[in-house]
């Protein structure tokens, strides 16, 4: 067996293990899915010694790509036992990218074309602010929301192929479900079967967001990953057969499902808008991410947090800092979606031909930072150029 092979499996009876106590699944999106029935590892401490002898293997074999991977999957474990160390340097072995964050000057001039876009389309900027754009939007009944949602992915598909060189079959299965967690939906699969969930006790649905859904979750993340499994089937791949949201890849597959409307649909106002005001507020839990990892008072965390977005209630900014702070699966996780929606935004400017460069290949590799930055020397920081406090 190859010391890729090797990595699978140790995360196979990884993802077992805690599924049988109840946890969180270690892997998302299975390319290469196997009916053999896996073994449960004994333990979270046996499968951290494990991972540490195959990280030593990989450096050994100066095999770059199972090492990184190996680093990040040892990081996550640790902190699910209890170890906490600094937040960036927990980013950096999780997500790839450092945790520097915006300055201050920066995250209000995101806001400040977010109010322009909305300005534009009536709607004002308060405490009302997502419930006039959700009058926009045109509310729905989120029984009707799967058919919404398959009738924009129907719409937008030949473009989001043209646009990425993605030719790969799948089938879209579309569920609901009813759990306290931070997410209203949610994809995962294996090979070419995606499975997109509906979270009932968080959604609000309108038929723009089915739209927006439909590019985020079907197309972005659904063909994406299809994408990935076409090609584990015909040929041999470097890199590890499975995603996991600890690990390298997710500033690419969330960033790009955060900005898609920006390459698929610019001339969309409302769409346009949507992910203009999502990567302000993006920025703004990245404010609230460093500050409650650096000893921040939660109160003085709040006051920023309405100042700067009027209309999030307090329950809210409550599940973002502990989410943030308390959480060691989301501590990593949810920096991934600033970091790749402001790189992705800065993308969306850029030559065309670099455009094209970057989306073709986020289509073929699940890529990490370091891979999106090689693609565009050009482009800015990921995980931002540092905050004011640095100086």
């Amino acid at each position: 067996m190859n010391l890729r092979d090797e990595i699978e499996e140790t995360l196979r009876a990884w993802n077992a293990h805690e599924v049988n106590r109840g946890a969180n699944p270690i892997i998302d999106f299975d390319y290469h899915p196997d009916a053999t029935k896996v073994r449960p590892a004994t333990g979270r401490l046996e499968v951290y010694r494990r991972i540490g002898e195959l990280h030593r293997l990989a450096e050994k074999s100066e095999n770059r790509i199972l090492a990184e991977r190996l680093n990040a999957d040892r990081a996550y474990l640790a902190a699910l036992m209890g170890e906490r160390v600094p937040l960036t340097d927990y980013v950096s072995a999780t997500q790839g990218c450092p945790a520097s964050g915006w300055p201050a000057e920066y995250v209000s001039e995101r806001g400040e074309i977010a109010r322009k876009s909305l300005d534009a389309l009536g709607i004002p900027w308060g405490a009302e602010l997502e419930t006039d754009l959700a009058q926009l939007c045109g509310p729905a009944d989120p029984a009707d929301a799967p058919d919404i949602i398959r009738d924009a992915a129907a719409e937008y598909e030949p473009a989001v192929r043209e646009a990425t060189g993605s030719d790969a079959p799948f089938e879209l299965t579309i569920e609901t479900a009813d759990v306290d967690e931070y997410w209203a939906y949610w994809l995962d699969g294996a090979g070419q079967q995606v499975r997109l969930r509906l979270n009932t006790r968080t959604a609000r649905f309108t038929r723009f967001e089915g739209r927006q859904f439909a590019l985020h979750e079907v197309l972005g993340h659904g063909l994406q990953n299809a994408s990935y499994a076409a090609r584990c089937a015909s040929e041999i791949v470097p890199w590890v057969r499975m995603t996991s949201i600890h690990a390298l890849h997710q500033v690419l597959l969330e960033g790009l499902a955060e900005a898609m409307p920006l390459f698929i649909t610019p001339d969309d106002e409302i769409l346009i808008a949507r992910v203009r005001l999502a990567h302000y507020t993006q920025l703004v839990k990245s404010e609230l991410h460093l500050s409650i990892n650096s000893g921040v008072s939660i109160e003085k965390c709040a006051e920023h947090a309405i100042a700067r977005v009027p209309w999030w209630k307090d329950a809210h900014i409550g599940n973002f800092l502990a989410d943030r702070g308390a959480n060691p699966r989301l501590r990593t996780y949810l920096w991934a979606y600033p970091a790749g929606l402001d790189w992705f935004s800065a993308l969306s400017q850029a030559d065309t031909n670099v455009i094209n460069r970057v989306l073709h290949a986020a289509y073929r590799d699940p890529l990490s930072p370091r891979d999106l930055a090689s693609l565009w020397p050009g482009g800015p920081p990921i995980g931002g150029p540092g905050t004011d406090r640095d100086g």
